[in-house]
């Protein structure tokens, strides 16, 4: 059986450069990076060399660099610990309605201690209007956290300059979760004007486990870890080398080669969008039309339920995503399609397909091939597709 790997957002395969800079690490490179002794310090040196290569990929300095295990530990880390930094000047935080669940858990969890927040509404392609951020912000508002690219529905937040400018006049600190994007597209935190921003390697061929989290010099910031002096004291406890150092080495390759990986993935993508959105009935085409990941295409098919199209597909090889990957086995509707939205029945049909650069023309023509004859057998199964049907006087085939 053929198989296809559509479902980059819940990771990428180790790429096998990644794998042979790591290997080192695993076995005779085993020092620890704060001991002064010859093993320790050609550990710190691969530490500091991975710190340079992922602070090149975004236009940050080094020491602007603080390595985590994951970007939800990096979003915990940037929306906590630069809300409680600024607790004498506020306790009010901004997101957006579309944030990932560890921005939005992360505020909930500091309302528990007394802050506040506001979620701004999202338009029907998942983009967000820098007036909505105007209106929300207040005097007592410290922290805005906005995400450069949805990974559910692939928007690319276009007016995500002026979201910055907004934020800088205000004098509030601002934090993107740039997990969807970072070593995906070009990102320039000198661009963006954020000071902090979140990242993570298994979107970019890096090792699962690889992060981290930017934050801009003279940001302050206080330790979601407490214990030791790792990470400039920011992240106590022992450095994951050889994550790390993947890490690093997943960030020098995605800079040098991101740009032939666009070239050969959205022609791909744009085949998938064609099909879906143009070939078959009662589908819709979620998140914006142009302003996406060049890798990413999102829908919502009618009359089916997500789960039984994700299973199906997998049974012949097929593995793609249904809604966010932290939902997926929630059974819950897509708190993203709600809020752009799209109404309840809709968005239980959530499909996502994320591609890898591996991916050939042929494995799209695979899918295109066994896509339609599946749906069409689960819509007959489907109550809502008969009563569509006998509402508007169709006969079952």
């Amino acid at each position: 059986m053929r198989k296809v790997y559509m479902d980059r957002i819940a990771g990428t395969p180790l790429h096998p450069r990644v794998k042979e800079a790591m290997l080192p690490y695993l076995g005779e490179r085993f020092g620890n990076p704060q001991n002064l002794h010859s093993f320790g310090q050609t550990a710190a040196e691969a530490l500091e060399g991975a710190r340079a290569r992922v602070a090149a990929l975004i236009n940050a300095e080094p020491s602007e660099i603080y390595f985590t295990s994951s970007g939800t530990e990096s979003n915990n880390f940037a929306l906590k610990g630069l809300a409680l930094a600024k607790r004498k000047q506020g306790k009010h935080s901004v997101v957006s309605a579309i944030e990932h669940l560890s921005v939005l858990n992360s505020v909930k969890s500091l309302e528990r201690l007394g802050y506040t927040s506001t979620q701004v509404p999202v338009d029907q392609q998942a983009v967000i209007d820098p007036d909505e951020i105007r209106k929300a912000i207040m005097p007592e508002t410290t922290v805005v956290s906005i995400m450069l690219a949805n990974s559910e529905v692939g928007t690319i937040q276009p007016h995500f300059q002026e979201i910055a400018e907004v934020c800088r006049q205000a004098g509030v600190v601002l934090h993107t979760d740039a997990v969807a994007a970072a070593g995906v597209i070009p990102v320039d935190v000198q661009e963006l004007g954020v000071q902090a921003l979140s990242l993570a390697g298994n979107q970019f061929y890096g090792p699962n486990g690889s992060a981290a989290l930017y934050v801009r010099k003279g940001t302050g910031i206080l330790p979601l870890i407490d214990g030791g002096i790792q990470e400039h004291g920011k992240r106590a406890g022992s450095e994951n080398l050889p994550g790390i150092v993947g890490l690093g080495e997943a960030a020098e390759i995605a800079g040098r080669e991101m740009e032939n990986r666009i070239a050969r993935v959205q022609p791909l993508r744009d085949r998938i969008v064609q099909h879906l959105s143009f070939e078959m009935e009662h589908v819709v085409l979620t998140g914006h039309p142009v302003n996406r990941l060049p890798h990413h295409a999102s829908f919502c098919v009618a009359f089916v339920e997500g789960e039984a199209m994700l299973l199906t597909l997998d049974m012949q090889g097929i593995a793609v995503s249904s809604g966010s990957a932290c939902t997926s086995k929630s059974l819950k509707v897509s708190h993203v399609l709600l809020a752009m939205g799209l109404d309840h029945a809709l968005a239980q049909g959530s499909l996502v397909f994320s591609l890898i650069d591996s991916l050939t023309q042929e494995d799209i023509d695979y899918f295109i091939e066994i896509f339609s004859p599946n749906i069409e057998k689960l819509r007959k199964m489907s109550p809502l597709y008969t009563q569509y049907l006998e509402e508007n006087n169709n006969d079952v085939q």
